[in-house]
């Protein structure tokens, strides 16, 4: 069968001397590992697609028996101008793919969410400021897309308590406006510029989000990107 499907690059790994495995999130069929042949040799015009955070629109092959596919044809969705020449985008855009490979499953669709993808890295290419507030937008969205919606009047789980977001001065408002947002909407992004996020809320919302991620998702806490995202929205 032959799917044309909008595409995000989350990873890729070398497979042969001149191939590579791309694995990527598909807005038509969910994360899907693909063998490109040949894509690591010095002239061929494969290697520039297959980056992290490339967004792609790739036709290829899928047959239900294996486990990679094959790429017919690949080419540029839509070209970053900003992410890759800032160490700060790069490393937002980098936790927001890293995140996001290790939370979705193979063949498990999620429309929305690689909606919710495409606005971040256009966001994150587009804004220097307030990038801290765009990721945590994109946690939220994640957790609430995928089922876990965070509630913030339930701080106990089984095992768990979330910590108190009373202790930052305006935490719980801020989480309640990113819940709530959309950031295809221009007043919204417009509104993020007037938050008022002082050192402590950064520490409370971060550890609060991040908790959320830990106990749902298995694994999360030995991300590196999320390690360095830790220290950026804390400090």
């Amino acid at each position: 069968m032959i799917v044309h499907s909008p595409a995000v690059v989350l990873r890729r790994f070398s497979y042969s001397d001149t191939s590579i495995i791309a694995r990527c999130f598909t807005q038509e069929m969910g994360k899907i590992s693909f063998m490109v042949r040949g894509a690591k040799r010095k002239k061929s015009p494969q290697t520039a697609f297959y980056e992290p955070m490339s967004h792609l629109d790739l036709v290829f092959y899928y047959n239900e028996r294996r486990d990679m596919q094959t790429v017919s044809k690949a080419n540029f969705a839509t070209t970053y101008k900003n992410i890759h020449g800032d160490l700060k985008r790069i490393a937002y855009g980098m936790a927001v793919i890293e995140l996001t490979e290790k939370t979705i499953t193979d063949y498990d669709p999620h429309s929305e969410l690689f909606i919710e993808l495409l606005n971040i890295l256009n966001t994150i290419d587009r804004r220097a400021d307030h990038l801290n507030l765009v990721y945590w937008y994109y946690q939220i969205k994640l957790l609430t897309l995928l089922g876990f919606k965070p509630d913030l009047d339930k701080r106990e789980f089984a095992g768990l308590v979330l910590p108190d977001l009373t202790k930052g001065p305006n935490s719980a408002q801020i989480l309640s406006f990113l819940i709530s947002g959309n950031l295809s909407d221009t007043g919204f992004q417009s509104k993020l510029n007037e938050l008022s996020v002082s050192s402590k809320d950064r520490k409370v919302i971060s550890q609060y989000i991040n908790t959320c991620l830990y106990y749902h998702f298995d694994g999360l806490k030995e991300l590196k990107s999320l390690r360095v995202l830790k220290a950026l929205v804390t400090a």
